[in-house]
């Protein structure tokens, strides 16, 4: 069964929100429903491969293990950061192993979802370190780490934020409007992913020669194709993502929106601020700002901005390697990095900017070059680049 695409699953969602729509309705509590649930979504996810599910159990002995072996360290004062890095080494293993063995067609330890199930463990552990968690069940971080509705392509919730959700019995009405939201974003996202992300994947064809019947006619088949990716992407990505809200809502958990009308972004930083937010605030906060506090504190570059610049690449360097070790996705990554310490240089030092950064005219124009930028680096993502060099290349 594959999440948000077969009709087994959502078959088997419909049966699972119905008695939590009882519960919510008559004010009881949906958290034991809802983990109940999780396990019987998991079951199915993992049923198909015996391998599959030993990765994932054994990834989530690690994962709990460590972080309250990190929790009680802090607990009882000793906060040992031997513990916590071994802990933060050892959640981490699974994921890296994963995609360095990718490189080689093995998937060592891979189960569905491990790159989003990876940073959400990673992310209590580093606010653990940090002191912003004290208290913690074993339970709730169980049910946390496997909630079905965002584990196999997010969005990346926070756990504060989750747990907060448990702690909140919704009312009546409070339940009923998250149930409704809840279907029609499941309806809405339904559609974007499989109407709009149909249609856009229909026309899409990178395969297509560069010199039939014209080489214009060619090169304008792929410019074609790389707006034709970056609609197909938004679409069945966004088209996840807001079901995975809905289902979320259904549970009582009010999971983060991912998108926020990407396309629309002026410049690359408010791309990003757009585009897989989850993600990208998940980076902000536990890479670029650890990045830039520590190079501060070392006083590892001579300006604040160069050090900002810097911080932006390792940023989306990490994104791209999230992806995958694979060149197109290093590339995309390392591309975006450059985008946006670029992005940052210019905004901070060019007067131009300062003077006409509200002008109507002027943000058409950085909205224009900015959605071409962002097709390019889709291009990338896709492999559709590699391909048109490729065949240059060899003729």
């Amino acid at each position: 069964m594959t999440f948000y695409t077969s009709a087994s699953f959502f078959i088997l969602l419909a049966a699972l929100i119905v008695p939590a729509a009882a519960f919510g309705v008559w004010g009881r509590g949906l958290k034991c429903w809802g983990m109940a649930a999780s396990a019987i979504m998991l079951a199915f996810l993992y049923s198909s491969s015996a391998v599959q599910a030993a990765a994932f159990g054994l990834f989530v002995a690690i994962a709990t293990a460590g972080a309250f072996a990190t929790l009680a360290s802090w607990k009882w004062g000793a906060k040992s950061m031997a513990v916590y890095r071994i802990s933060l080494a050892c959640t981490l293993a699974p994921l890296v192993i994963y995609k360095v063995s990718a490189v080689f067609d093995q998937n060592l330890l891979a189960f569905a979802g491990i790159s989003y199930v990876t940073f959400k463990a990673v992310q209590v552990l580093i606010e653990i370190r940090d002191g912003l968690i004290d208290d913690m069940r074993v339970r709730d971080y169980l049910y946390f780490l496997t909630f079905f509705a965002t584990i196999t392509s997010g969005p990346i919730d926070r756990s504060r934020r989750f747990m907060d959700d448990l702690k909140h019995q919704p009312s009546r009405s409070d339940y009923l409007e998250l149930l409704s939201r809840g279907l029609l974003l499941l309806l809405v996202g339904a559609v974007f992913q499989l109407v709009f992300a149909s249609i856009a994947l229909h026309y899409y064809a990178p395969d297509r020669s560069l010199v039939v019947p014209s080489i214009a006619y060619g090169v304008a088949r792929q410019i074609a194709n790389a707006y034709l990716y970056a609609l197909y992407l938004f679409f069945d990505f966004a088209g996840y993502s807001l079901m995975a809200m809905g289902a979320s809502y259904c549970f009582g958990i009010v999971t983060p929106r991912n998108f926020q009308a990407p396309f629309a972004a002026v410049d690359m930083k408010d791309f990003w601020n757009r585009w897989h937010i989850t993600l990208s605030t998940w980076l902000r906060d536990f890479v670029f700002m650890r990045f830039v506090r520590w190079a501060t504190r070392r006083r590892v570059f001579s300006s604040r901005l160069s050090c900002a610049c810097t911080a932006y690449v390792v940023d989306m360097a990490i994104m791209g390697a999230w992806h995958g070790l694979t060149p197109d996705y290093l590339a995309y990554g390392l591309y975006h990095g450059g985008l946006l310490a670029a992005t940052e240089a210019y905004q901070k030092r060019s007067s131009f900017h300062k003077r006409h950064k509200q002008a109507r005219w002027y943000r058409v124009l950085s909205w224009f070059v900015t959605m071409q930028l962002v097709i390019f680096g889709f291009a990338l993502f896709s492999g559709q680049l590699r391909t048109i060099v490729e065949r240059i290349i060899n003729g």
